[in-house]
């Protein structure tokens, strides 16, 4: 017996068979759709007003809205966001751009495995250039994205973007020096690594120690985390998925 697809309003491709269209879009809605990458929230143009409706899981209005979408097909097209894997990859780009030694060193450890998105941006934190650096370069790529996906679907807007025209970003120069290597043992996995052998060399008396500072370590960057996503307002990570598997 078939299933029902998981996703009904994907499968009923909502735009199809339309023409080309030509409207007044909501550019600062459209970004924030294109740069959020979530499970649990999808977004779609409506190509009769150029709004962005938004349907997040969970929501009151959540099943209001899908029912409006479904019933308006032709009306309304699914919002493609830059991807997990693509943002990872912006990520590698730049940290392979970055000529602080420490910094590098830092951020190539921030991208290794599940929550690199925020860790990587609180490492920015304390360097405010290369932290000015990295929106600048991001919002280039997102903006480059959001005219391609407009053009591949024939979808014109009757006011420019409050960013300008856009044209493919330039490639950031690669520094010599300790490369990012994808496919590569990650350093944080070098780390894991380096500890287990630490581990096998500690006497059995003095594990329980050992563990207890190593579960303190860990229900601190757990607590760290809930306080990041308490008050996160950027929605474009996807940080429950592990970057590096999803760029694989």
């Amino acid at each position: 017996m078939s299933q029902s697809p998981a996703n009904p309003l994907t499968s009923a491709r909502a735009g199809q068979g339309r023409g080309p269209v030509s409207l007044e879009l909501d550019w600062d809605a459209l970004e924030v759709a294109v740069e959020r990458n979530a499970n649990d929230t999808e977004s779609f143009l409506e190509l009769t007003t150029g709004k962005v409706v938004t349907i997040a899981a969970g929501e009151v209005e959540a099943a209001a809205r899908r029912q409006q979408i479904m019933t308006n097909l032709r009306d309304y097209l699914r919002v493609e966001p830059a991807s997990s894997r693509e943002q990872y990859r912006w990520m590698e780009k730049f940290v392979g751009s970055v000529s602080d030694e420490t910094l590098r060193d830092r951020l190539i450890m921030s991208i290794d495995g599940k929550g690199a998105f925020r860790r990587f941006k609180d490492v920015l934190l304390g360097y405010p250039a290369e932290r000015e650096r990295w929106f600048s370069y991001r919002a280039d790529l997102l903006h480059w994205h959001i005219h391609n996906w407009l053009l591949a679907n024939d979808i014109a807007s009757t006011a420019p973007a409050p960013w300008g025209d856009v044209s493919p970003p330039a490639e950031l120069p690669v520094v010599p020096g300790k490369p990012v290597v994808h496919g590569a043992e990650a350093p944080g996995e070098a780390l894991r690594r380096q500890a287990r052998e630490l581990i096998d060399g500690i006497p059995a008396i003095d594990l329980p120690s050992a563990l207890a500072f190593l579960e303190f370590l860990k229900q601190r960057g757990a607590d760290a985390m809930g306080r990041h996503r308490a008050g996160d307002d950027d929605a474009s990570t996807a940080e429950e998925d592990d970057p590096r598997r999803a760029a694989s």
